[in-house]
C-alpha cells in the first residue's frame, strides 16, 4: 500500500514536496511520481522505484519542478500522477487504495460512449484513469469527487491539483488516512504524519471518513463534510505505518508497544530474552519486554545499505532472498537460548520459516513466536496489502485445507480463540514453522491497544467482519 502528499505554498514547494513524497510508505510499490502546476500547465515525472529508492530516482528531476502547488505519490503498481483536460479544467489526481468493481465502472463509461482506457498490463485498467472518468461526468470537481467516491467499492482516497487548488478527499469509509498540516506560509496534505515535522508542518486536522477539502492561499475549506461511519485499516498501527506517524490522533509506535504488553499479559512462558522481527516487530518485542520484565535483546540486525525492503520484490523467491541477506545473526546471543520473538503478523510464513530454521542452525534452544495481530485468515477486500497474494496462501488457509481439504464453509471457528478448530489451525502452523510455541494477539486486544471502538476499526482480515461491534 502506498501513500500521497500534496501540497500549497506561498512560494516555491518543490522542496517539501520531494521530501514529504519521500516519507511515505515503499511496502511492495513499483511506482512513484510528482506533479507540479504552474504558469504554464504542469511538470510531471514518474519512475519505476522496484528496486531503487524513490529519492534517488527523483534527485535529478528537481531542476525541472517549479512551482508553488504540487501532488506526489508512492503507488502500487500504477503510474501515477495522471494529467487529465476535461471540461472541469487541466487538473492532476493521484489516488490510493483498491478498486473492487473496476470492470463494472468500466462498463458503465463504454455505455455512456467514453471510448477508451489505459492498460497497466494484464488487463488491468489504470483505476487512477477510472477515477478521473467518474470525476469527470459531473458539473464541478467537489461533485464529480462525491459520484465517486459513491461508485467505488473499496477504497480510493485521493489528491486533485486544479487551478482552484488542491482537493483532498478521503475515501467513503476512512479506511485509509489524510491528515492535513500546516506551517507559515505553506498547507499540505499527507497520508502518513511522519512527513511533517522535519518539514516543519504541524497538524492541524484527520480528515473524517468521505470528508473533502479544498487547500489554496486562503486556508483550508470543508467542501463536504465526513460523514458517521469510520473503518479505519487496523493494520496501519500494526504494520503498515511509520512508527513516528499518527492516525485518528493515535502514534503507531505506541500501539506497537500496547500490543506487545498485551501478548505478555497473556503469557506464561519463560523465556530468557525478548526479541523483535526486525523492524516492524521490534516495537512490539519492547512493549512485550517491559510488561514481563525481561531482557529485550537483539539476536539479528538488518543490514540494510545496499539491500531493498524485502516486501517490495513481486517475486516470493527475491523476497525470500532479500530478507535472508538483510538479517545478520550474532550467534552469542542465539546459542543455548530461550528466545521469545514478537512479529507484526505471520502472512504466508515463508520468511519466518527460513528464519526460525537458522536461529535453530545457530543453537537455540527454544523459539517461542507471539504475533502482534490475531491469525490472517481472510485476504483483504479493500486495500492493496498484496497484489498477487491469493487467500489460500496465507499460513492459516493452508494449515486449513490441512486439516479440512479443499472446501471449507466454516472459516468463522478458525478466528475463535475459543474454539478446537483455531487450536488445530495455530498448532499446524507451529508444527510447520518448527516453533517452541506460537501464541496470537487477541482480537480484542489489539483493537484495545488502538484505542478506537470496534466498529470503527476493520478487522476484516481476521474477523471476516468489517464493522462488527463485538
Amino acid at each position: 500500500m502506498g501513500g500521497f502528499f500534496g501540497v500549497v505554498s506561498s512560494s516555491d514547494c518543490v522542496a517539501d514536496l520531494f521530501f514529504g513524497t519521500d516519507y511515505h510508505s515503499h511496502l511492495g510499490t513499483q511506482r512513484g511520481g510528482m506533479a507540479v502546476m504552474h504558469r504554464d500547465g504542469f511538470t510531471r515525472h514518474i519512475h519505476d522505484i522496484r528496486n531503487t529508492q524513490f529519492r534517488s530516482k527523483f534527485e535529478d528531476n528537481l531542476k525541472d519542478f517549479k512551482g508553488k502547488s504540487g501532488i506526489g505519490i508512492i503507488s502500487d503498481y500504477d503510474d501515477q500522477p495522471i494529467l487529465v483536460r476535461s471540461h472541469l479544467g487541466h487538473f492532476g489526481i493521484v489516488t490510493v487504495g483498491a478498486i473492487k468493481n473496476t470492470d463494472e465502472l468500466a462498463q458503465r463509461a463504454f455505455a455512456r460512449r467514453h471510448t477508451h482506457f489505459s492498460e497497466l498490463g494484464n488487463n488491468v485498467i489504470n483505476p487512477t484513469e477510472l477515477v478521473a472518468t467518474l470525476i469527470n461526468e459531473e458539473d464541478s470537481f467537489t461533485n464529480g469527487i462525491c459520484n465517486a467516491q459513491a461508485q467505488i467499492e473499496g477504497s480510493c482516497s485521493m489528491l486533485l491539483l486544479t487551478a482552484d487548488g488542491l482537493y483532498a478527499a478521503r475515501d467513503r469509509l476512512g479506511r485509509t488516512p489524510i491528515i492535513i498540516g500546516q506551517k507559515d506560509g505553506a498547507c499540505a496534505a499527507t497520508m502518513e504524519t511522519c512527513a511533517f515535522p522535519n518539514l516543519g508542518y504541524e497538524t492541524i486536522k484527520y480528515l473524517g471518513p468521505g470528508e473533502v477539502v479544498l487547500i489554496n492561499d486562503q486556508g483550508v475549506h470543508q467542501v463536504k463534510a465526513p460523514g458517521n461511519d469510520l473503518q479505519v485499516c487496523a493494520f496501519l498501527w500494526v504494520y503498515y505505518g511509520y512508527p513516528s506517524s499518527h492516525f485518528e490522533g493515535i502514534n503507531v509506535e505506541v500501539v506497537r508497544n500496547r500490543c506487545g504488553a498485551a501478548l505478555a499479559r497473556r503469557d506464561q512462558v519463560e523465556v530468557d530474552l525478548v526479541a523483535g522481527i526486525p523492524d516492524s516487530g521490534t516495537p512490539h518485542a519492547l512493549g512485550y519486554a517491559v510488561e514481563a520484565g525481561l531482557p529485550y535483546r537483539r539476536p539479528f540486525v538488518k543490514y540494510t545499505p545496499t539491500w531493498p525492503r524485502s516486501f517490495m520484490p513481486q517475486d516470493q523467491s527475491v523476497r525470500d532472498l532479500v530478507a535472508r541477506m538483510k538479517l545478520t545473526p550474532i550467534p552469542e546471543l542465539i546459542k543455548g537460548q530461550r528466545m521469545l520473538f514478537c512479529e507484526d503478523s505471520i502472512v504466508r510464513g515463508t520468511q519466518l520459516q527460513d528464519t526460525v530454521q537458522r536461529l535453530h542452525y545457530y543453537g537455540a534452544k527454544e523459539i517461542h513466536m507471539r504475533p502482534a495481530c490475531p491469525p490472517l485468515v481472510y485476504g483483504c477486500p479493500f486495500l492493496n496489502f498484496s497484489r498477487s497474494r491469493s487467500d489460500l496462501d496465507l499460513a492459516t488457509r493452508k494449515a486449513i485445507r490441512e486439516l479440512e481439504g479443499e472446501d471449507c464453509n466454516n472459516l468463522e471457528l478458525y478466528s475463535d480463540p475459543a474454539t478446537e478448530q483455531y487450536a488445530a489451525m495455530v498448532e499446524n502452523i507451529r508444527k510447520r514453522l518448527k516453533l517452541t510455541s506460537l501464541q496470537y494477539q487477541r482480537l480484542d486486544d489489539m483493537v484495545e491497544s488502538i484505542g478506537l471502538p470496534r466498529e470503527k476499526v476493520c478487522t476484516y482480515c481476521w474477523s471476516g467482519c468489517s464493522g462488527c461491534k463485538s
